[in-house]
C-alpha cells in the first residue's frame, strides 16, 4: 500500500531510459530497505534497473534463479495520487469506491471475488488505478528477500532480485545487463490469479503506417488537396469490426489494433500493435493491414504510404520448451503452497518474454494482480501472501534437486 502511493507511471511517447524519471523515486527506496535487510550488493544503475544478490546458504552446486517484477505502472489509467483502501474480510458485496462512487467493482462483472470470501482486499479510491501491477510483484518480492534473510534454517542457493523499469511501455529489458544478474533462469512475478504459471506470451509486432498527402491552400485546394489525415480515418473506419481486435477476441486469437493517430493533412501517423501467439500469424496480419491500407490508397492515386514493422518481443514458450525444468519448479512450488495449478498464455507479455530470447528462461507467476490498468483494479492480501510462499518453495525445489 505504500508502493503504490508513489506515481512511477511510464511514458511511450518519451525517448529517454528510463522513460520517466519518477520510476527511481521507488526504485531508490527498495535499495534503502533492502540495504536495511542486510543485502549488501543492492544497488540502482544509471537505467534504472535495482540488482541485489540474497547470498546461497547451501553446501550444494545450485543454479542461480532470479526473481523479477518492474516497478512502473500503465499509461492507461492516471497513477498519481493513488490512494489505496483495505477491504478486510470480504463477505461478497459489491465494492463502492469512495471518491467516485460511479466506479463500483461488482461481483457480477468480476467471478474472481466468489473465490476471495474473507480475504482482506486492496482497491484504489476510484479515480486511479491501483498499481498492483506491477507493484504486487515488487512487495512480494522483497517479503521474500526479508522471509529468506531471517529464516536461514531455509536452505537455498544464491537468489537474483531485479527490478525493471518501463516494462508496461514494452521496454522492460532495454538495458538490462544479463551478464552481471549473473542467474541460470527466472521468474517474473506479475499474473493474475493464485496458482496461476503462465508460460506462453502473445508474439509481438508493432506497425508504424506514415500517410503522405498532398497539400493546398483550402480555399484554393479544388482538385488538388488530398488530405492525409480523412485517409487515415476511412483506413481505421476499414478494420474489422467482429473479428482482429482486442474487443472481439479471446483465448488464443491475435489483433490488430490501433493505438495512437497524429498528423496534420500533409502527413498522417497511425502506430498500431500486431499480436498473435504464432509469430508466423504476426505476418499475416501485417500483410492484411497492408493489403486495406493499399485498397484505400487507390482512390487516391496522389497519395502515398510508409509501413514499418518493429519486433517489440516473442512468445516465450519457444524457448521455455527447450527448458522444461523451469516450469515443472514452478508447478511444484504451486502445489506445495496448496493452490490448484492454473496454467494460462498471456494475452499480453512480460519481461519474461525478452529475457526468455535474451537467453534467461523466465515463465511468470501469479502475483495476485486483478482488473489491470484500470480503476477497478483490486488485489487479495491472502493472494499476495500465496505468490510469497510459493517463491520460498521454488528457492527451497531448486536446492533439494541440485
Amino acid at each position: 500500500m505504500r508502493y503504490v502511493q508513489i506515481d512511477t507511471q511510464s511514458d511511450p511517447q518519451s525517448a529517454t531510459y528510463p522513460s520517466t524519471a519518477k520510476q527511481k523515486d521507488l526504485s531508490a527506496i527498495l535499495v534503502t530497505e533492502l540495504k536495511e535487510m542486510g543485502i549488501t550488493d543492492a544497488h540502482l544503475d544509471e537505467w534504472g534497473y535495482v540488482y541485489a544478490t540474497i547470498p546461497s546458504n547451501s553446501d550444494k552446486k545450485v543454479p542461480v534463479i532470479c526473481f523479477c517484477a518492474h516497478v512502473d505502472t500503465a499509461p492507461d489509467c492516471s497513477g498519481s495520487q493513488v490512494k489505496p483502501i483495505l477491504h478486510k474480510n470480504y463477505q461478497g458485496q459489491d465494492i463502492v469506491l469512495p471518491d467516485d462512487p460511479g466506479q463500483v467493482i461488482r461481483l457480477s462483472e468480476y467471478p474472481y471475488l466468489k473465490k476471495l470470501n474473507g480475504h482482506d482486499i486492496i482497491t484504489a479510491s476510484g479515480t486511479t488505478l491501483l498499481g498492483s501491477d506491477d507493484k504486487a510483484g515488487v512487495a512480494e518480492i522483497m517479503d521474500l528477500a526479508h522471509f529468506l534473510v531471517t529464516n536461514q534454517s531455509v536452505k537455498h542457493g544464491e537468489i537474483k532480485l531485479l527490478f525493471t523499469p518501463d516494462e508496461e511501455i514494452g521496454r522492460g529489458t532495454a538495458k538490462v545487463d544479463l551478464q552481471k544478474l549473473g542467474a541460470d533462469f527466472g521468474y517474473t512475478l506479475d499474473g493474475g490469479d493464485a496458482g496461476s504459471l503462465e508460460d506462453e506470451t502473445f508474439s509481438a509486432d508493432g506497425v508504424t503506417v506514415v500517410i503522405h498527402g498532398v497539400i493546398a491552400h483550402p480555399g484554393y485546394a479544388k482538385d488538388k488537396m488530398v488530405n492525409a489525415m480523412k485517409i487515415a480515418g476511412e483506413v481505421l473506419a476499414a478494420l474489422p469490426k467482429d473479428r482482429l481486435s482486442p474487443e472481439s477476441t479471446d483465448g488464443k486469437r491475435g489483433f490488430i489494433h490501433p493505438v495512437r493517430v497524429e498528423g496534420i493533412a500533409e502527413k498522417c501517423t497511425i502506430e498500431f500493435i500486431i499480436r498473435d501467439f504464432d509469430t508466423e500469424g504476426l505476418v499475416k496480419k501485417e500483410d492484411y493491414l497492408r493489403t486495406q491500407i493499399e485498397e484505400r490508397l487507390r482512390t487516391y492515386p496522389k497519395a502515398s504510404f510508409e509501413f514499418t514493422v518493429t519486433e517489440q518481443y516473442r512468445n516465450m514458450k519457444e524457448v521455455l520448451d527447450l527448458h522444461p525444468h523451469v516450469v515443472d519448479f514452478a508447478r511444484e512450488a504451486i502445489g506445495r503452497a496448496g493452490l490448484d495449478l492454473k496454467m494460462e498464455s498471456i494475452r499480453g507479455g512480460t519481461d519474461g518474454s525478452r529475457l526468455s530470447f535474451m537467453g534467461l528462461p523466465c515463465p511468470n507467476l501469479f502475483a495476485g494482480e486483478q482488473a489491470i490498468h484500470s480503476k477497478h483494479e483490486f488485489i487479495s492480501v491472502q493472494d499476495m501472501n500465496k505468490a510469497v510462499e510459493t517463491m520460498v518453495h521454488l528457492a527451497c525445489i531448486c536446492e533439494e534437486k541440485a
